[in-house]
């Protein structure tokens, strides 16, 4: 009898265990499909309309390479020494003013004089004169940069002969008002704060819009729907009745 309620026994503690093994593997299943659920609901983000409806990261659409690395501060060591340079350019110059070929005579009239006495001196000290590198500009950069800057500028007159053909208002409208907010920041400010305000945002925009790229490519794509909610009521009550110029398909017929 003995024997029998031990075999008993033994049954149901692994019928029990049996029990527990599948209560627990129901459990653990049914907590990873749910976290697989979870993973998937976090992966599929609404899709955002980058600004300026770029699809290429910002490394990219900066030109990549170094200046990019620079510009988004990859090395911060050279971003740092860009910003410090620009800033100390500026106050040489705009604060203190001091002139650009003035310091360009006193900083060769340094350097020779320098190179001049101890050239002299290293016979009397009994050392090395010292070695002037030789300095020639490469011609194949300068045809570059030359070809590439002709491209540009042409590109630019191609496009404001189209825009003084009347054809499309919309550009029309938006290089004038590009241009009076140019003039205006021009009139509060000369050339070299506007050169050194265009490198300070270079150093810090592209970085800080990489960094929140989300949240400002967000809030961008409402502003251009209002946009052009606003600007779709004036074509229609202002833009659609002023007459413009002859389209290529008259000129061609």
């Amino acid at each position: 009898m003995a024997d029998h309620n031990k075999e008993e026994e033994e049954k149901k503690e692994s019928l029990m265990e049996k029990i527990s093994d599948k209560i627990q593997g129901h459990s653990s299943s049914s907590s990873s499909s749910s976290d697989d659920e979870d993973e998937k609901k976090s992966s599929i983000k609404p899709k955002v309309h980058r600004l300026f409806g770029r699809e290429k990261p910002v490394h990219k659409v900066l030109g990549g390479g170094k200046q990019a690395d620079v510009f988004l501060w990859r090395n911060k060591k050279v971003s740092a020494g860009v910003l410090v340079g620009a800033t100390a350019m500026w106050v040489l110059f705009d604060v203190l003013e001091y002139h650009l070929l003035t310091l360009v005579c006193h900083g060769l009239i340094l350097a020779l004089a320098i190179l001049f006495l101890w050239s002299n001196a290293s016979t009397f000290i009994n050392k090395s004169p010292p070695r002037i590198p030789e300095v020639i500009i490469p011609e194949e950069p300068v045809l570059k940069f030359a070809s590439a800057l002709r491209i540009e500028i042409n590109h630019a007159f191609s496009i404001l002969k189209e825009i003084a053909s009347g054809r499309d208002l919309k550009k029309f409208l938006s290089v004038i008002a590009g241009l009076w907010v140019l003039s205006i920041i021009g009139s509060c400010c000369d050339f070299l704060t506007l050169v050194y305000i265009f490198t300070v945002l270079l150093c810090t925009v592209p970085v800080l819009y990489e960094k929140y790229e989300d949240k400002v490519d967000s809030f961008a794509e409402k502003a251009m729907a209002e946009l052009k909610k606003q600007y779709a009521v004036l074509d229609d009550k202002v833009l659609s009745k002023i007459p413009r110029g002859p389209s290529k398909d008259k000129k061609r017929a």
